[in-house]
């Protein structure tokens, strides 16, 4: 992509990362027109994460996969996936929706590393022992078949995190810290899951805390 250039912009309550699959229901005549423009033109648009106060400055494209559902309305359900990151310059407001002139950007280092390479394997590890515990179908890729950087935003996109978490991680510009924390965050909602189904079983049972397995 040219290092700057305006494009749609749709504010949501939501983060979206490079490469996570994003399904979208559009609803609003400005927004049906937005993306019946992209589709005509094959243009991406750029989602940025409304937390109900601001708009943030750093977003990440989409481009339409498919359209699932036309509606005899107007509306549509689309299936969309992330792209790539930008940070806002300027917001105009000539059309219907809001469109944005963006610069992009990308990860500062090469992270083709033995620490990245580690950190990854044990990120993939820790999201199919989270889907295997919440009896979820993941879509993981293997540490073989993706690139460090790859699996660092799909760590990052673990629905435990927050939509603040998520944030910060779409803003580092270091594949290692994007890992570090993100595999770091992901360990911490294991062991508080873990814990908290180790309770409810104790609860279950016969209420001896004493079951509570010590731990020091």
């Amino acid at each position: 992509m040219p290092p700057e250039i305006i494009i749609p912009l749709f504010p949501l309550g939501l983060v979206l990362l490079p490469q996570a699959l994003l399904p979208l229901h559009i609803f609003e005549e400005r927004y049906k027109s937005m993306v019946g423009e992209c589709l005509a033109e094959e243009r991406e648009f750029g989602i940025v994460y409304f937390d109900a106060a601001d708009i943030h400055s750093v977003g990440c494209t989409c481009r339409i996969l498919k359209v699932l559902k036309r509606y005899k309305d107007g509306r549509l359900d689309i299936l969309t996936r992330g792209q790539s990151r930008f940070l806002i310059k300027a917001m105009f407001e000539r059309k219907a929706y809001m469109e944005a002139q963006v610069s992009f950007f990308d990860d500062e280092e090469q992270a083709d590393t033995d620490t990245c390479r580690n950190l990854a394997a044990r990120g993939i590890q820790l999201l199919k022992q989270l889907a295997a515990s919440q009896e979820a179908q993941a879509e993981i890729g293997a540490g073989e078949e993706l690139d460090v950087k790859s699996i660092s935003f799909q760590i990052a996109g673990c629905e435990g995190f927050s939509h603040t978490e998520k944030q910060r991680f779409l803003e580092m510009t270091s594949t290692r810290e994007r890992l570090e924390k993100s595999v770091a965050s992901l360990e911490k909602i294991i062991e508080r899951m873990r814990l908290t189904d180790e309770v409810q079983k104790i609860i279950g049972g016969n209420g001896n805390l004493k079951q509570f397995p010590s731990k020091g």
